[in-house]
């Protein structure tokens, strides 16, 4: 039967004493089981629940982009221009099966509109769509694994919002729900041009990743020289562009308009992973990743305040400039990003995770590092005693305290004349007990050197390193070693080169060989292995060498370990994370004024 010209929406507002009846062909992206099931429940945000009538003329229904099967030529027909305000293409509906069962069986994920759509048109326009399993149906965009119900959240989230923050805990897959969120808006026209912006070492992670769950999606990379650079922006025709960070900086006079001139390339949408990269607002790189030209912004970063919440003002420059700025207090800031930031941990969705059990270890110096730390540390106090004793608390540079904690920190691991180590015989200790259970480790360390004596002084464990001198094209081969090799028990890592965007859920026991300077990092660290697909218990070991700056630092992080949680949480709190000036002061009874220290942070 062809559909009448007169086909329509009924919508009525009467208050929730009215009870519409949806006609049974609707069953099957309602989600209805009974026709005479009301619709009721309808989020209009702030004000009190209305009511959506639908009233369709027998043969079909057309609506605001979400048609039953009956409807798709008068879908086709109606002009974007039409509409009172613009709204993106919709996928089409599952058509009802012909057993009368519901296109998607079991949870219905339905897709909210966001908070800044406030015209009742344009809220419908999302309230009306079919829950998320239809489309994904329709579609027939399978999975090469059963998502969780959080992440279909998720990608029901991301998908109405042109500006947004996933900032779920490290190893909930925050790759997936944006790959799958892309992969459905393209297939519904909504996406031609999509550019991918991550850290250089986990390109190769998202082409696999995007195989894996969008295999129809197209995908070219933008690397090597700028002459073959150059050409890839100018002339690729793929849904998804990769690029690195330091190639959107080189490229910026391509990517963005100068004097007048259009940019080589314009995209749709541009996603940063890691957004954490940009959170210093003034500098370089977030520059030129703020000046490109886009329709809509995605940020994925588990650690979207590291240091304070000026990094969070830093991402959403780009995210959704003038939202927020330097010096909003935590409400104010709490508030503002709501509607646009997804954050869940691990404790809250995956209560099936193999547990996470951490061990805080005080291990004593060998005599030999007891006498190079002490020597160490009372050369490195009278000098910071005789700069303030020249001009005052005020007067001692921070950095020669800086510097003083980083010399302790190194005498902590290995004592540079004999190299003896009282971390090193713990470790070695305890990687005999991880071999003979059959699981591997992994060890975190902050300085390539102290990784090179670890790799000499576990030898006969086969272990493998993975930091920054390894050349990019090797590192691939270095994590497929550790994962297949079944005579590679441990791999070594730099908290720079292997805290992000690695999938090692295949390690039983993490080990911090020594602390980083914020929580945050080490928690990016330690996720690495305990994520989903995670085989079993996860034991992360802290050591802190007893008595030393390790202890000292340790207790004044462990006051801050809620680095940004205040600010997603519902009391609205907020707390600083990294150490200050008076942290680091104290640090040996020094005072001074206080203030953030960049490069301790």
């Amino acid at each position: 039967m062809p559909t009448p010209p007169d086909a329509q929406l009924l919508i009525s507002l009467e208050g929730e004493s009215l009870t519409p009846k949806p006609p049974a062909v609707m069953r099957s992206w309602l989600g209805e089981d009974d026709a005479g099931l009301a619709v009721t429940k309808v989020d209009f945000g702030a004000t009190a629940p209305q009511v959506v009538s639908i009233a369709p003329p027998p043969c079909g229904v057309k609506t605001y982009g979400c048609l039953l099967a009956e409807g798709r030529e008068a879908l086709a027909a109606r002009s974007a221009s039409s509409y009172a305000a613009p709204r993106p293409k919709v996928a089409e509906a599952a058509a009802p099966r012909r057993d009368g069962k519901p296109a998607a069986a079991g949870k219905r994920t339905r897709i909210r509109p966001p908070g800044d759509v406030v015209k009742l048109e344009d809220r419908l326009h999302y309230l009306l769509q079919p829950p998320l399993e239809s489309l994904l149906e329709a579609g027939s965009l399978g999975f090469p694994f059963k998502p969780f119900p959080y992440q279909l959240d998720g990608v029901a989230f991301l998908f109405p919002r042109r500006h947004a923050v996933i900032a779920d805990e490290m190893g909930l897959g925050k790759t997936m729900q944006s790959i799958t969120t892309v992969r459905l808006l393209a297939h519904s026209g909504q996406l031609r041009r999509v550019l991918l912006v991550c850290p250089k070492p986990l390109v190769s992670n998202w082409r696999r990743e995007l195989a894996l769950w969008a295999p129809d999606v197209s995908v070219a990379v933008v690397d090597g020289p700028r002459a073959r650079r150059e050409w890839a922006w100018r002339h690729t025709s793929a849904v998804v562009t990769i690029a690195n960070y330091e190639s959107v900086v080189r490229d910026s006079d391509l990517l963005h308009s100068v004097d007048g001139a259009e940019p080589v390339a314009r995209f749709d949408m541009v996603i940063l992973d890691e957004a954490q990269r940009i959170k210093n607002k003034n500098g370089t790189t977030s520059a030129a990743v703020c000046a490109l030209p886009r329709d809509r912004s995605w940020a994925l970063t588990g650690t979207p305040i590291e240091n304070s919440t000026e990094d969070l003002v830093g991402v959403y420059e780009f995210v959704s400039p003038g939202v927020l700025r330097s010096g909003m207090r935590a409400q104010e800031m709490a508030t503002a990003v709501r509607d646009s930031v997804l954050r869940r941990t691990k404790e809250r969705v995956l209560k099936d995770l193999p547990p996470k059990i951490v061990r805080d270890e005080a291990v004593d110096l060998a005599p030999e590092q007891w006498d190079a730390y002490r020597r160490a540390e009372d050369e490195g106090v009278l000098e910071l005693s005789a700069e303030g004793a020249e001009g005052g608390a005020k007067s001692v540079d921070i950095h020669h305290v800086f510097e003083l904690v980083l010399r302790l920190k190194q005498v902590c691991n290995f004592d540079p004349a004999s190299g003896a180590s009282g971390k090193a015989d713990r470790l070695e200790a305890e990687l005999e007990e991880c071999v003979a259970s059959g699981r591997k480790a992994i060890v975190f360390s902050q300085w390539v050197d102290t990784i090179d004596k670890l790799a000499k002084r576990l030898g006969r464990f086969n272990p493998a390193e993975y930091h920054g001198r390894v050349p990019h094209g090797r590192r691939d081969g270095v994590i497929d070693r550790f994962r297949n090799d079944p005579d590679c028990h441990v791999i070594l890592m730099s908290y720079g080169a292997g805290s992000v965007g690695l999938n090692l859920q295949f390690a039983g026991y993490v080990f911090l060989f020594d602390r980083w300077w914020n929580p945050a990092v080490e928690d990016q660290a330690i996720n690495r292995a305990h994520r989903i697909g995670a085989a079993g218990p996860v034991t992360v070991t802290r050591y802190a060498c007893a008595g030393t700056i390790e202890e000292r630092i340790d207790a004044i992080l462990t006051e801050k370990r809620e680095l940004f949680d205040k600010v997603f949480s519902d009391d609205l709190g907020l707390r600083s994370g990294g150490l200050t000036r008076d942290d680091l002061l104290s640090l040996f009874d020094l005072r001074g004024p206080s203030g953030p220290i960049a490069a301790a942070a």
